[in-house]
């Protein structure tokens, strides 16, 4: 359905200096320093012009914090709408999106039964104009939690957690374009680097749904590790990774025969991973899954599907994103309410930074 425009002051403007251009020297490759460490993690590319910034949504607290990556500090805060989770800027990075939701947060160790009831009017997907400040919000279905973008920009896939299906947006007018079936409980979504499918995970049913962009129809349904919570694609679009909570591990994918090729048991290097989160380096060399309550940051090299470090981060990383010049690493803790920041090349953490209440996804301009 087609959405409404709503006027909105977001809030101070960015600190001056917020886009300066960030000071970096160039170094040679050092040695991975995280713990069970084997080998070493990229190191830093040429500074950019510009700093980035970092886009952090606070699903208790129900703002987007937004980050400076020159000086790792705070410079803004956005609002909006209601518990704020999947986050994105489009391929122009023009505009914020985010989805927000009018559901009830639920989770462990919280009796379902006893939560109010989901309040509609709340959900939808929020387009935030970065030049503007202003935003519009377009219907995204029941409980939009995540989503991703097509690279020329024009549609918009959003996984609908009560609903068990994908709604299709057309970003340019709001209108819905397209329900597809997913599978229960879905919530990581990925379009391919070429833009023809669309990856939607089933929680429920432990499932990767293949969407066809072209016509919006569910093409292959790929079996995967218990509770998938998210995809990344290699850039050249070969390989897909999967990381599944409560399976421990993550599925590697061969993306044009919808096979899984292997299986990386996470817990071998972790107990009790719960991955999660995924995101994978500029150059396709290394991919970054954070792991829950496992309290860590899992380091795999594409080379060989292995680990090659694993990184302390011991407040329940969830969201992860890469700078586009594959130096830093930016995890979402919700329990501890910051991010963590990750030096690429030494694997260490090297700053937090207060991010609202129980942050939850990373999205990077750049």
């Amino acid at each position: 359905m087609r959405g409404t425009w709503q006027g909105l002051s977001l809030g101070s403007s960015i600190v001056a200096g917020a886009l300066a251009a960030a000071a970096c020297s160039g170094s040679e490759k050092q040695p991975a320093a995280g713990a069970e460490s084997t080998a070493a993690a990229p190191a830093p590319a040429a500074a950019s012009a510009r700093a980035s910034l970092v886009y952090v949504s606070d699903e208790r607290g129900n703002k987007v914090t937004v980050i400076n990556t020159a000086t790792d500090s705070v410079v803004k805060t956005i609002d909006a709408g209601q518990r704020p989770r999947g986050v994105r800027l489009t391929p122009d990075g023009k505009t914020l999106v985010v989805a927000v939701s009018g559901s009830p947060i639920g989770g462990p160790g919280v009796d379902e039964s006893k939560l109010p009831p989901p309040d509609r009017s709340k959900d939808g997907i929020a387009l935030v104009d970065l030049a503007t400040d202003s935003m519009r919000r377009l219907q995204g279905g029941h409980d939009p939690e995540n989503f991703d973008i097509t690279p020329d920009g024009k549609f918009i896939y959003v996984s609908n957690e009560d609903a068990g299906k994908a709604t299709v947006l057309d970003l340019a007018d709001g209108k819905e374009v397209a329900k597809v079936k997913v599978g229960s409980e879905p919530e990581g979504v990925k379009v391919t680097p070429d833009g023809k499918e669309a990856w939607v995970t089933s929680e429920g049913q432990g499932t990767v749904t293949v969407i066809d962009v072209g016509s919006n129809k569910a093409i292959a349904t790929i079996k995967v590790g218990k509770r998938p919570r998210s995809v990344v694609f290699a850039p050249d679009g070969s390989k897909g990774y999967v990381p599944a909570e409560v399976g421990g591990n993550v599925s590697v994918v061969d993306v044009k025969s919808h096979k899984v090729v292997k299986t990386l048991d996470l817990t071998k290097t972790t107990p009790g991973a719960k991955p999660m989160g995924s995101a994978i380096s500029p150059d396709g060399k290394f991919v970054y899954i954070t792991t829950g309550r496992g309290a860590t940051l899992e380091v795999i090299a594409t080379a060989n599907e292995s680990v090659v470090a694993t990184i302390r981060d011991p407040k329940r990383p969830w969201g992860v994103a890469v700078t586009s010049d594959g130096s830093k690493i930016y995890t979402a803790n919700g329990p501890s309410n910051d991010i963590a920041i990750i030096d690429a090349a030494t694997n260490k953490v090297i700053k937090t930074v207060p991010a609202g209440d129980s942050p939850w996804g990373v999205a990077i301009s750049r």
